[in-house]
């Protein structure tokens, strides 16, 4: 059967997108799928060069006709390369594209074929997958550590994702054992620099002059012991991030020359006085409370301003008391896995007792206590008998916020948001006075600044 006859009307048939280019490149033609994929009609584009299309999958050589116009004219074809096009409209259209030269009886190129299947559905189905895996691991896995199915906790996932898209600082607040360095950690693996250092000094542990050569560096003969120049951490951090802990600590003789690295991106080595440029995202943490310290005289008043751009607050574990079952399993699991003990999990009158506690250290608190039932627990279940005294003890009737259950919190913090803060709308809502909302506040530790955005 001769087939030439009919080679439009297959061609007219196919679903994929198929187009025809000349040895430079000029289309010659194009089939009804090509047409619908990229908005043009055949007279809009018989003619045009095939760069019109800005096919993400394609190298321009530039160098002349045939074998070295294109890589394709280079490398003969493409096998199923996925790609991007842009339709007529502007918009980007995810495609697989193969494609083959064409050559006449003698060898000689004349062009080039190539088909093109849209695979744009495909590709949100996969970003609707990504995001539905991102929400499944911020609660059961945690993202970048980070756990909890909390209100509160998955506002931070939300707020990590945004902020890491950012170079501004950040300035991470919260108690001791929240995780604040888990959460400056997620920010950069979340980042475009993630592929570049992330650099930790935790500021409260040097005194002035060692936090000084650490930050900055030194020069050999800087002082007594430095035998060596030393690069400084802000120079390690070229390119990437450094996470500067306990930002309430650093002494007001440091503080200035912090400001002036970020206000000149310059750091001045300990004993030089040659600028060296430093491009490094700072992200700082605290349980402090620096306007408080800037009141007092403690703390820079035009540094935290430059520091508290992007303001992160980690809740304490007392007001998500729903994440610690999601905690304590999570945390039993990694260290059965480490100790090899034939742990399974917790007795319901164990658990009962976490769920009881204030957790004033927090989730480091909760790692320690269970790290502790490991080594008491013979096997099986731990008991509360395992737990540490003062865990064991607590009764879930005992008063303040212990034994408040934590989704009347979250519910509390969900009307005042949705009232913007109001007290007196969340309590017509609620359907309590004025003065219960207040009490309830006080008692759960609410804070409008923090908690209410």
């Amino acid at each position: 059967m001769d087939l030439t006859s009919h080679w439009k009307t297959v061609m007219n048939t196919m679903q994929d997108g198929l187009l025809v280019v000349d040895e430079l490149g000029a289309i010659v033609a194009l089939n009804p799928a090509a047409e619908e994929m990229t908005g043009y009609g055949q007279g809009e584009l018989l003619g045009q060069s095939c760069e019109v299309l800005d096919c993400t999958g394609c190298k321009i050589l530039g160098e002349g006709p045939g074998g070295r116009w294109c890589q394709l004219f280079v490398d003969g074809q493409v096998r199923a390369k996925r790609c991007t096009i842009t339709n007529k409209e502007g918009r980007q259209v995810q495609v697989i594209k193969r494609a083959s030269v064409l050559k006449d009886e003698g060898g000689r190129v004349i062009g080039a074929v190539e088909t093109l299947i849209d695979v744009s559905e495909l590709a949100k189905k996969e970003r609707e997958i990504t995001d539905l895996r991102r929400t499944i691991e911020g609660q059961e896995d945690g993202r970048f550590g980070l756990l909890g199915r909390s209100g509160e906790m998955q506002r931070l996932f939300y707020l990590v994702e945004n902020v890491a898209a950012s170079e501004a600082p950040v300035l991470i607040q919260g108690e001791s054992g929240t995780g604040k360095e888990l959460v400056a950690r997620a920010i950069h693996q979340a980042g475009p620099r993630h592929d570049k250092p992330f650099i930790k000094v935790n500021c409260a542990a040097l005194n002035q002059s060692l936090l000084e050569s650490e930050l900055f560096g030194h020069v050999r003969g800087a002082f007594t012991g430095a035998e060596r120049t030393r690069v400084g951490r802000f120079e390690a951090a070229h390119g990437g991030d450094i996470f500067l802990d306990e930002i309430g600590d650093v002494p007001l003789d440091t503080q200035v020359k912090l400001l002036r690295v970020l206000e000149n991106r310059e750091v001045e080595r300990v004993g030089d006085h040659r600028p060296i440029e430093v491009d490094a995202r700072i992200i700082t943490a605290t349980n402090q409370d620096l306007e408080g310290l800037i009141a007092t005289g403690e703390f820079r008043e035009d540094l935290f301003y430059r520091i508290n751009v992007v303001p992160l607050s980690v809740p304490p574990l007392r007001h998500r008391l729903e994440d610690v079952p999601l905690i304590a399993n999570k945390v039993i699991r990694r260290i059965a896995l480490k100790g090899g003990k034939p742990i399974t999990g917790m007795t319901p009158k164990a658990m009962e007792r976490l769920l009881a506690y204030s957790w004033p250290g927090n989730v480091r608190e909760l790692i320690n206590a269970l790290e502790l039932a490991f080594v008491l627990c013979p096997g099986g279940l731990i008991e509360a008998e395992h737990l540490p005294p003062r865990i064991a003890g607590a009764s879930p009737s005992a008063p303040g916020r212990r034994g408040r259950p934590a989704l009347e919190r979250q519910r509390l913090v969900e009307v005042l948001r949705q009232c913007g803060g109001n007290q007196s709308q969340a309590a017509r809502v609620l359907g309590v006075s004025r003065v219960t909302v207040w009490k309830r506040m006080k008692d759960y530790g609410i804070n409008l600044r923090t908690d209410i955005v």
